[in-house]
């Protein structure tokens, strides 16, 4: 055979393979809810801006509806968008949309042995564990509100070392929040400026900006095409190892000083587990689970609220006059020399109720991490068979219209009633909803009202340039909705 024959036979076979994969997509879209046609293999890519992958699917939903299909690369997923139809999905029916769908962005690192992308039996079982440990060693209790507010004592001496120069607090903020994860997984607090903890806080927020970045959403659509391109996903390994080492290192020190009638910490709780569990051939409990779960603890522990405050502290100084109003209400329930406490929230609504709006504004997961369909069901009068991916749009939960009056303002007054009392809006969903819902919700919201009343307990946030030029607009949208980079100067009050 000829090389122009050979070249004419090759042509012919992908055009047979485009053709046959085009048919079997129509085929199958025509079963699911409507949405953009895709490109065999490439799925819906070129109809997406993977640097805004959420102000993509809001731009789809219009178009579209609150239900439909997208294609993430060669597999159809379903978006789900507005407060009714993402409650009905994750609250009315998690039993069928309670698993976790694949994101290899984690699950290929972490394999199954993780807390927050496993499903079945062994993953019940260890985030059953997580919970009932970390609530034994105070999460949600007085005893970690006291660690919290210890270690806001350290930032606050920490920020008052920048004497009003220029910084960009994002990572003095990270060291703080995650210097009470490790107390609680580690039962270590680490200095500020010890290198682990500086490693474990810039692996974190390094995977982070990968995830939410226009590499991350590639690795995630195509993982196995992206293993041989050239890129930062290439550090997502690298960072994870970082963390891995970390916990090897205190594994060591903890197998050897372990006393199963003085349990410390979660480290000390899990490798008990283990051992009691050693003759159980199918046990959750093993090495390798517990430096993944231990992986996503550190993970949403560090990112979730230190991102938070610091998206806070720049829509604060967007807007003064909010801040000012929460510090006189610091002052007048606090004090200025007092430390404030989980029982200060009821005397403060218009704080509480700024933190609630800030959550909302940010919008820090704007998409959810995805869920999988455990059986065949009917939603929204489509059909959607088991297992396919879906996606929860938690952007158009918090900005659905229906629930709030101007989402795409921040008003601090969607949290308020008429006697400018806190009130609660169900359509308030940071931290997801249902069966899936962040397990460390209670001590996230503890961190962020903590930290928050005691930095501005103590300081004003001035920016150095004109609040007009403040743009509060995320660079990114992949996983996190990530905030400009900013310096300010931190002035003591």
């Amino acid at each position: 055979m000829d090389c122009c024959s050979a070249l004419l036979l090759l042509f012919i076979l992908f055009v047979s393979c485009v053709i046959l994969s085009y048919t079997r997509i129509l085929k199958e879209k025509a079963a699911l809810p409507p949405g953009p046609i895709p490109i065999p293999f490439l799925g819906n890519l070129l109809q997406m801006d993977t640097s805004d992958i959420s102000g993509t699917l809001m731009k789809m939903k219009k178009k579209y509806g609150p239900v439909f299909t997208l294609y993430f690369g060669s597999k159809p997923g379903v978006v789900i968008c507005g407060y009714k139809a993402v409650k009905e999905a994750l609250v009315n029916q998690n039993d069928v949309f309670g698993d976790r769908g694949d994101y290899p962005a984690f699950s290929n690192f972490l394999g199954d042995h993780d807390i927050s992308f496993a499903n079945g039996d062994g993953w019940k079982h260890r985030r059953h564990f997580a919970l009932t440990t970390l609530r034994h060693f105070g999460m949600g209790k007085r005893s970690v509100e006291d660690k919290i507010l210890e270690e806001a004592q350290f930032l606050i001496k920490e920020l008052k070392e920048t004497k009003g120069s220029p910084v960009n607090p994002l990572f003095c903020l990270g060291r703080a929040v995650s210097n009470v994860t490790c107390v609680l997984l580690y039962g270590k607090r680490f200095d500020h400026r010890d290198k682990r903890l500086v490693a474990i806080t810039e692996s974190t927020f390094g995977n982070l900006l990968i995830m939410s970045s226009k590499w991350g959403a590639l690795y995630n659509m195509y993982p196995s095409l992206m293993k041989f391109v050239p890129g930062p996903h290439k550090n997502l390994q690298k960072n994870y190892q970082v963390i891995d080492d970390i916990t090897k290192e205190f594994v060591k020190n903890h197998e050897k000083t372990l006393d199963p009638e003085n349990l410390r910490d979660y480290l000390d709780c899990f490798l008990v587990k283990i051992k009691e569990e050693k003759d159980n051939s199918d046990s959750a409990f093993n090495m390798k689970s517990l430096t993944a779960t231990i992986q996503n603890l550190i993970f949403g522990g560090t990112v979730t609220v230190s991102a938070t405050l610091f998206y806070g502290i720049l829509i604060l100084m967007k807007y003064p006059d909010v801040a000012e109003r929460i510090q006189k209400e610091i002052d007048s329930v606090v004090g200025r020399d007092g430390s404030p406490s989980m029982a200060d929230r009821t005397k403060m609504p218009y704080t509480e109720a700024t933190l609630y709006e800030l959550m909302r504004f940010c919008n820090l997961i704007p998409t959810s991490f995805p869920h999988r369909t455990t059986k065949d069901t009917v939603f929204s009068g489509f059909h959607i068979p088991k297992g396919t991916f879906v996606a929860p749009l938690l952007t158009s939960v918090h900005y659905d219209p229906e629930c709030y009056s101007e989402p795409n303002k921040f008003n601090p007054n969607n949290f308020l009633d008429d006697k400018g009392l806190f009130k609660k809006n169900d359509a308030h969903m940071p931290f997801s909803a249902g069966k899936r819902i962040c397990l460390g919700e209670g001590l996230a919201r503890m961190e962020i009202f903590l930290f928050f009343t005691t930095l501005l307990q103590n300081f004003t946030f001035k920016p150095i340039v004109p609040r007009d030029g403040i743009d509060i607009r995320p660079t990114g949208t992949g996983l996190a909705s990530i905030p400009p980079m900013y310096q300010c100067c931190i002035l003591p009050r």
